[in-house]
């Protein structure tokens, strides 16, 4: 490449590779047991982009074993038990699914696996939702992890047992 060619584009490369570690808005949902559970934790989403990144570190999770992880219509853990969270958050009217998969609730998102001391660290890039304001916001949300695996089949809850943490994800 010539040097007058380089030096045009070198500006453009320099701005692109600084924003690519840029983020956006942040919201966080610090997790609380439900009644007579004890797992509790911290998930944090930031907007990159069009994307949104979601890091969780979870315990009290059983041992050696995968936990439903969703975002909830609602932003409301009143009920004790998490179900005042409502359904899987939803806007675009897709039935349960995998994350990453074909077809599945924005509020779907890959189960937590936990280690032999029943902690879980997770993270993971997501398209579906936003931190920004718009339909696909999860700010003002319910945040649960359940006590078994999503079986990413059953309509419309994925039959991840109760709910056995529960938060609600606030702007940060």
């Amino acid at each position: 490449m010539n040097k007058a060619i380089a030096s045009l584009l070198a500006p453009l490369v320099l701005a692109g590779c600084a924003t690519m570690g840029a983020s956006g808005p942040v919201a966080v949902a610090k997790l609380e047991a439900t009644k007579g559970n004890t797992t509790s934790g911290t998930v944090t989403f930031t907007q990159a982009g069009d994307k949104v990144r979601v890091e969780a570190n979870v315990s009290g999770l059983k041992p050696n074993a995968e936990h439903g992880f969703h975002v909830h219509e609602k932003g409301d853990c009143s009920s004790g038990d998490g179900m005042s969270t409502g359904g899987h958050f939803n806007p675009l009217g897709k039935a349960h699914g995998a994350h990453g998969g074909a077809e599945h609730h924005a509020g779907d998102l890959p189960s937590l696996k936990s280690d032999a001391a029943g902690n879980a660290k997770f993270s993971v890039l997501v398209d579906i939702i936003t931190v920004s304001p718009s339909a696909t916001s999860v700010v003002g949300r319910g945040m649960i992890v359940h006590r078994d695996p999503d079986d990413y089949k059953t309509q419309p809850t994925g039959n991840a047992g109760p709910r056995i943490a529960c938060a609600v994800i606030a702007a940060s």
